[in-house]
């Protein structure tokens, strides 16, 4: 494949695990104050948001560095993104 075809699908994949990760966590700390036990809650949702963020930087990444670096940069960009538009 193209070059500029794997860097938009690291960022794009790297956005996608951002909003995924900090999109979990948000939708975790709402749900988690109101709970009779949030301490399962953030437990729970920390190790599920955890296992596919790392899965996905894992397969996305593979032996290339500069894949890893566009799917962190794609996954900072989503936290940006979820916390302007989180209320």
């Amino acid at each position: 494949m193209n070059d500029s075809l794997f860097i938009a699908a690291a960022l794009a994949a790297g956005a996608l695990l951002g909003a995924l990760f900090f999109g979990g966590l948000w939708w975790t700390v709402r749900l988690g104050l109101t709970s009779q036990r949030p301490a399962v809650w953030f437990l729970g949702s920390l190790l599920a948001r955890m296992s596919v963020a790392l899965t996905g930087f894992y397969l996305v990444g593979r032996e290339n560095w500069e894949r890893w670096l566009l799917c962190f940069v794609g996954f900072i960009a989503a936290r940006f993104v979820v916390r302007r538009h989180a209320p």
